[in-house]
């Protein structure tokens, strides 16, 4: 009878013991409520969210997370950036955090999805270990971070990497981040201190909507994430000659328009003509003096190139320099470049963890495509200082930082579901 009760209690506990069974999920309907109630903070007339970094709003909706995030049994705390910072023990407090969060700020009129559902994932997580009474080894760390949309102000600092002109600089709040910083309660004259170093988290893990279409139409649960790209921005200046609309030949005008058109053209073309996922886009153009019965003297464009690789991006904006050259003399006019000094480093995903995540979404039966990320994250900057991981889920067409931003109930839980079990095994692994 002995060995009999010890044999059945060891097949329920393989089966039904959630770290030997892998069967413990997160509560869907939970997390969707959170969710939901979130998005009503900023909600605005249009359907969109106003809860912009500093605001009254994103005050307000701070409040509802760092309830839910006391309820899931985190401690809690916001540091000298307005990071809000939830730590839960481990059984081994020698052990460095592994880390996971996003951010609940903002664009104005921006999505419901768009920073809340890594945010709220990241609490479901701990909520869900908590009510299955899994303890990790390593203890575990939810950071919610402060004005992501803004400039990933609160990873920013705690990197080391936020200046002090950048606290000077208004926000969408129409305040300094040194005042926004103020408002959220941290203390922006003491963020040297918070600077961490690498090594001091174990990992950190970030989920996230794609923001972009190729989960959606391809149809795929999860996007493992390669890397961050890197962003590089230039201003190309074609000059003429200004003249009159009306009495100047079409022969005899040295219209700087004329370049600037035909290169923007050479911009897609190139890009387009190099295998990889690298894009360029020129989202700016401006036309001095700017009037419809005037010539105009100069016109000025931006041209940005993304990829994870710099070498690629250089290579690239090498060969377009060329060609800005090449017709500007065609048309007789000049070109003048300037490198603007917005460039972000690509960060790439730790392969370990990409394959941590890949192993977990197929365990949970979902479908996974490797691919970049396009768009700046916290992660990026948390790369500086630990081994990055990011998780995306579909969004619907596309479709980011509109009011028609839409993740869809099951794609939110089957992403929460995969950074769930990616932290217990990262929990095993990282010993």
């Amino acid at each position: 009878m002995n060995l009999r009760f010890t044999t059945l209690s060891i097949i329920f506990t393989l089966v039904f013991n959630p770290i030997f069974g892998q069967d413990i999920r997160v509560n869907s309907n939970r997390l969707d409520s959170t969710l939901m109630q979130l998005a009503t903070f900023g909600k605005n007339e249009f359907g969109g969210s106003d809860r912009v970094a500093y605001s009254d709003y994103d005050v307000k909706g701070r409040a509802y997370i760092i309830d839910l995030m006391k309820k899931a049994g985190l401690e809690v705390s916001i540091d000298f950036a307005g990071n809000i910072i939830g730590k839960k023990a481990g059984k081994n407090p020698g052990l460095k955090p592994i880390a996971f969060g996003s951010h609940i700020d903002e664009v104005p009129n921006g999505g419901d999805y768009d920073g809340p559902v890594g945010s709220l994932s990241a609490i479901e997580v701990v909520q869900s270990l908590t009510e299955n009474k899994i303890v990790t080894d390593h203890p575990l760390e939810v950071i919610i971070f402060a004005n992501e949309e803004g400039g990933v102000i609160g990873s920013r600092a705690l990197v080391g990497s936020l200046s002090k002109e950048a606290l000077q600089v208004v926000s969408n709040a129409g305040i300094t981040h040194y005042e926004g910083i103020k408002k959220l309660g941290g203390n922006p004259d003491r963020i040297p201190e918070l600077k961490r170093k690498p090594g001091d988290l174990a990992a950190f893990l970030e989920l996230h909507i794609e923001q972009g279409a190729n989960l959606f139409n391809e149809k795929i649960d999860i996007g493992v994430v390669e890397g961050i790209v890197a962003i590089q921005w230039w201003e190309f200046t074609f000059k003429g000659f200004a003249n009159h609309a009306g009495t100047t030949p079409m022969d005899l005008r040295q219209d700087p328009m004329l370049p600037a058109a035909k290169f923007i053209l050479a911009v897609n073309e190139t890009v387009r003509s190099i295998p990889g996922r690298q894009v360029g886009t020129v989202g700016k153009i401006e036309a001095k003096p700017g009037a419809g019965n005037v010539i105009p003297s100069e016109v000025t464009l931006n041209l940005e190139i993304r990829d994870l690789s710099s070498e690629k991006i250089w290579s690239i904006y090498r060969q377009l320099e060329e060609k800005a050259k090449t017709i500007a003399k065609e048309f007789n006019t000049s070109v003048s470049i300037n490198h603007i000094e917005v460039a972000s480093d690509p960060a790439l995903a730790d392969p370990k963890i990409r394959q941590i995540i890949q192993e977990k979404a197929e365990m949970l039966g979902l479908s996974t495509l490797s691919l970049p990320s396009g768009a700046g994250h916290d992660a990026q900057e948390m790369a500086k200082i630990a081994p990055m991981g990011m998780i995306f889920i579909p969004s619907k067409d596309g479709i980011s930082h509109s009011p028609q931003e839409f993740s869809s109930k099951e794609d939110i839980a089957n992403g929460a579901n995969v950074l769930l079990h990616t932290i217990l095994e990262l929990d095993k692994k990282l010993q």
